[in-house]
């Protein structure tokens, strides 16, 4: 990594701690966290955002990764929480702000992120193939569970 930066090692280090700090940092780096900005469309915006979760999948084949992260944590405690920190959380917290400033109700709001997100991991994991419509009909069920459908 240094020498593809054009740096010392310690210059790495002073940046980051260790290496599932570096690890997990480009992962952060990495994702494709840009996107159009919202539109005030909850449901055009959520579809955006699990087809670009599905896109950052595809990429850098986030379930072998995830599986890596959960192996390691007897030999690596820190990787775990700093991709959670990293990685997760921000993508939680995106979807529960956009849930509760359309109205979502706060107490269904975390289990209506997890559905959204738990649904695509779900299905990656049973290797099932998308369909073209595959986000529309899960935000379409998330929406409806909330009551802003």
């Amino acid at each position: 990594v240094a020498a593809a930066a054009g740096v010392s090692k310690a210059t790495i280090y002073l940046r980051y701690r260790s290496k599932a700090d570096l690890a997990t940092a480009a992962l952060a780096h990495l994702r494709d966290t840009a996107g159009p900005e919202p539109t005030g469309d909850l449901r055009a915006d959520l579809v955006v955002l699990l087809r670009q979760m599905r896109r950052n999948t595809a990429r850098f084949r986030v379930m072998p990764l995830i599986g890596t992260c959960l192996a390691e944590e007897q030999h690596t405690p820190e990787l775990l929480p700093l991709f959670r920190e990293r990685s997760v959380l921000p993508r939680r917290e995106r979807l529960a702000a956009m849930l509760e400033a359309a109205g979502g109700d706060p107490r269904q709001v975390a289990a209506a992120v997890d559905m959204l997100i738990g649904a695509f991991h779900m299905r990656s994991l049973a290797g099932d193939p998308f369909p073209a419509d595959w986000e529309e009909r899960v935000v379409e069920v998330a929406l409806a569970g909330l009551g802003l459908a």
